[in-house]
């Protein structure tokens, strides 16, 4: 049985889990903000960490660096020329603090040496307008939200996040590519509660990974603006998050990122 539990960016949901049995019956489907949560939250009622058991990742989830097809920002060379110009020059869009696109946008800025105004909106449908408009120079958003009106020519894509190029972006290149060497992605994973049996965390990573390799959740996941991964074990997975959640922790507490 599925049962969505939203509000407080899936703080809700996650404290539901921490405090489930850990039998294997109660799992949650979760983001990177996940990861985030402790850097940019005052207070929290569990710890990512050391309440949850690492189950599977399921997939990755880039996000486009974007401006509109009438920009003359062609780059993120450009980006940083225009923004080292004029400090006031650029201002960038997300849809909300604290989450992974303001984190990313932060550390371009501390990699990049330049520097931009952050802006955030409810969600990237709401940012359009200023974008496709000029009010806001670039945006910073989820491969999904941005993909038709690339295809459309309205909006021009100047890098992606991750460690590897998008099959469904082939030309666009990394952040790492253009220079912005961070190539933390975000993703798609499941967790249990802490003290969730080995064996029975293998067995459902198995499981997990079994429908995953399916051409048609391949097919459905690239479509869908995410992009597959290879195979883990739970304490490969378990290691990959601790790590994950150290650099956004660290990228989080360095840009002064909160979320009220």
């Amino acid at each position: 049985m599925k049962e969505n539990k939203s509000g407080a960016s899936g703080n809700i949901g996650a404290d539901s889990v921490a405090r489930s049995a850990p039998d294997g019956y109660t799992l949650m489907l979760t983001a990177a903000p996940f990861a985030i949560a402790p850097a940019v939250f005052k207070s929290l009622s569990f710890d990512p960490v050391k309440d949850f058991t690492p189950v599977a990742q399921i997939a990755s989830v880039p996000l486009l660096v974007v401006t509109r097809a009438e920009s003359p920002l062609r780059s993120i060379a450009d980006l940083a020329a225009a923004a080292k110009k004029d400090g006031n020059a650029i201002s960038y869009a997300t849809f909300g603090n604290g989450a992974p696109p303001h984190l990313v946008g932060e550390r371009m800025k501390s990699l990049g040496g330049f520097h931009m105004t952050h802006v955030p909106y409810k969600g990237g449908q709401a940012a359009l307008p200023d974008i496709l408009s000029g009010q806001i120079g670039v945006a910073i958003m989820d491969v999904v939200s941005m993909t038709p009106l690339i295809k459309a020519g309205r909006l021009r894509a100047l890098a992606i996040t991750g460690p590897k190029r998008s099959p469904a972006f082939p030309e666009v290149p990394t952040l790492a590519q253009a220079s912005i060497p961070f190539d933390t992605v975000g993703w798609y994973a499941v967790f249990g509660p802490a003290g969730l049996d080995p064996a029975i965390a293998t067995r459902l990573n198995a499981a997990l990974h079994k429908v995953m390799a399916r051409p048609d959740m391949r097919s459905l996941l690239i479509d869908g603006g995410s992009m597959p991964v290879d195979p883990q074990t739970p304490a490969q997975w378990a290691a990959a998050f601790k790590d994950n959640v150290q650099v956004w922790g660290q990228v989080a507490r360095e840009s002064g990122a909160s979320v009220d």
